[in-house]
């Protein structure tokens, strides 16, 4: 786990990119839905792949892909697998975690997928705004970077990066 002035670096990293607010943002988005799915162990290479696959940033992605914590991991699953058995018309039992392997998650991995897919979009349509908004208030204290973000909103960017 980071400590906090890891996290603020990576953040002051992240919000002075010299790359479009919404390709920055689009980034970190999906790594947040990556770090709400139920594959443990494998975030980062998926924010990783998911990186390159869709030409995002790599920062940011990775980044998104570390927002479901070690303190956040058990709440989330119980409320994945709250929600899709729910939507799946499935009776809510009581959930447990033995373990975060995918071999003792599998017996429920219809409710869990459906569920952490869910509240994973939701949080990444959130985190999506939330980083923007971040991005352009960051950029705003400083003439260059100010300058630079309403250049790019005017034009657009390629997202050639």
């Amino acid at each position: 786990m980071l400590n906090k002035e890891v996290w603020k670096e990576r953040f002051r990293k992240i919000l002075s990119l010299d790359s479009h607010p919404r390709h920055i943002a689009t980034g970190f988005a999906v790594g947040v839905f990556i770090s709400f799915t139920p594959f443990f162990g494998i975030h980062t290479p998926m924010a990783i792949a998911a990186a390159f696959l869709f030409r995002l940033n790599k920062l940011t992605c990775i980044t998104g892909a570390w927002l479901n914590t070690p303190l956040t991991i058990i709440p989330v699953l119980v409320a994945s697998h709250s929600l899709g058995s729910v939507i799946l018309g499935h009776p809510i039992d009581s959930f447990t975690v033995k373990s975060l392997d995918w071999s003792a998650l599998k017996d429920n991995a219809a409710e869990l997928l459906l569920g952490s897919s869910i509240i994973g979009f939701a949080l990444a349509i959130a985190a999506y705004f939330i980083c923007y908004w971040l991005i352009v208030r960051f950029r705003k204290k400083d003439e260059a970077l100010d300058e630079l973000t309403r250049e790019m909103e005017e034009t657009g960017e390629a997202l050639d990066e």
